[in-house]
């Protein structure tokens, strides 16, 4: 528990078995996601009742997190599944064609010849392959290669400084939210919205399907970062998603944007995760490079609640390294944050009350020998203000609710354990606080712990009340 920031570990072919995901629970993943891309409805639901299993067998709470595919734009297939493309070449991307060759290929985004014009430039394959648009005659994009190199089957397309029009929500993904609804995920991603309205649709669908999880904004388009904050307020969580957003926006602006939307989440009391090519070297390689080092920990130094690992953990080679290492570096930046982020004085009114007891029990610990603070939530709410004050001890967020627990896990510096609340007396609840305490051992007798709750106990949204307690002393 001495690790802030949560890790979120992609599951795939490389950590699918029992034993290899046990591993990861123990070098320390706080939440799996489940990459909708791959794989098939049957089989995200097996995988997220196995990781229940194993969380449940380890008496651990785990986060799910389902990441929809979304209208990714792609070129269809070739005849020899491979061809060389040359600065100068002439190509041409032919919704009409059903196999490609070296003259051109097909699209599986029919409606692209529609939304392009004379001297668009498409980017290719994360950007490596740069084409500009010459003319566009009916199914038939003529284009010019700037930027050549190797082009194989269905590799992605992005228009430069983004434009597409395709939905967020595909019918693939509409039928994917049905099926992370049925197995009961924490959080649901949301790829490529352009607009608030993006996932106040996606909201209402999950709402129809009978689904409590909450919605991950993953933020990837240039259109999104038009509308960024009424993104962010329409979701629970945002993912700086560095991949198509930097194909979009150039390279040299991700490290601006990444601190500028963790900056502009934290702000409104929103969880963010910071993704893509994080320690990508580890896919191959038992450790990671110093630039990957230094990228994941500029990540906690921005005050992300969350660093994710893709291929690393799905189709490496070292997936339990790879969540060590950034473990590792987690816990090392988190020193160095600390040092950055002393006590500031808010200078705004709290318009609510669980705002205003988190704030007091954050000062408290700035100037008290406080060892920890225990938050009695329902919802999880009260967990959730702690995590935004920047506490610098641990949050034990001890709640009925598995749902709430289960969410949780993604908050930055939140432990989440289960207790009763419900008809319960004031010295029966605190008598169970420490016993699970000193259980866990993150306590020891004689400690002081400030403790959040509402009366009376059980009521949600209720966190009206501290109290500050000595372990073994009532």
């Amino acid at each position: 528990m001495q690790r802030k920031t949560k890790i979120v570990a992609t599951l795939g072919p490389a950590s699918a078995s029992e034993e290899k995901i046990a591993r990861l629970f123990r070098a320390g993943v706080n939440v799996v996601r489940l990459n909708f891309s791959h794989g098939t409805s049957d089989s995200h639901i097996e995988r997220a009742k196995l990781v229940r299993e194993i969380a449940d067998k380890m008496q651990i709470h785990v986060g799910i997190l389902c990441d929809l595919q979304g209208p990714k734009v792609r070129i269809g297939k070739f005849e020899a599944q491979k061809i060389l493309l040359k600065s100068g070449d002439l190509f041409v991307l032919d919704a009409d064609c059903p196999l490609g060759n070296q003259d051109r290929v097909g699209l599986d985004y029919q409606s692209l010849p529609r939304e392009v014009k004379e001297g668009t430039v498409l980017l290719l394959d994360d950007g490596r392959i740069t084409l500009q648009v010459n003319r566009v005659r009916g199914n038939q994009i003529y284009c010019v290669v700037l930027n050549g190199g190797a082009l194989s089957d269905n590799k992605g397309i992005n228009l430069q400084g983004g434009g597409l029009a395709a939905d967020a929500l595909t019918a693939k993904d509409i039928a994917d939210l049905k099926t992370a609804v049925a197995l009961d995920a924490d959080y649901i991603a949301i790829s490529f919205p352009k607009s608030a309205q993006d996932m106040v649709r996606a909201r209402a669908l999950v709402k129809k399907a009978g689904g409590h999880a909450s919605l991950v904004a993953k933020i990837e388009r240039a259109e999104a970062i038009e509308h960024l904050e009424a993104i962010i307020d329409a979701s629970e969580v945002v993912m700086v998603a560095r991949g198509d957003l930097g194909v979009e926006m150039g390279d040299a602006a991700i490290p601006g944007l990444q601190k500028r939307i963790i900056r502009l989440a934290r702000a409104r009391n929103k969880l963010v995760i910071t993704a893509t090519q994080m320690l990508e070297s580890m896919i191959n390689s038992p450790i990671p490079t110093r630039a990957e080092v230094s990228d994941v920990a500029n990540a906690v130094l921005d005050g992300t609640d969350a660093v994710m690992l893709s291929a690393e953990t799905a189709s490496g080679s070292y997936p339990v390294e790879a969540v060590e290492a950034m473990h590792r570096v987690c816990v090392e930046a988190e020193k160095e944050y600390e040092s950055m982020h002393h006590f500031e004085r808010r200078a705004h009114e709290h318009d609510r009350v669980d705002e205003a007891i988190a704030a007091a029990a954050v000062f408290t610990t700035r100037y008290y020998r406080v060892k920890a603070i225990v938050a009695l939530t329902v919802s999880g709410n009260s967990a959730q203000w702690l995590s935004r004050a920047d506490c610098f001890v641990p949050i034990y967020a001890m709640s009925p609710d598995i749902s709430a627990r289960r969410k949780l896990t993604l908050h930055r510096n939140v432990f989440p354990f289960e207790i009763f609340q419900q008809d319960r007396s004031r010295d029966q609840i605190f008598a169970d606080i420490e016993k699970i305490l000193l259980t866990a051992q993150v306590v020891e007798a004689g400690d002081e712990v400030l403790v959040t709750y509402g009366e009376p106990f059980g009521t949600l949204g209720g966190t009206n009340s501290l109290k500050l307690i000595q372990i073994g002393v009532q």
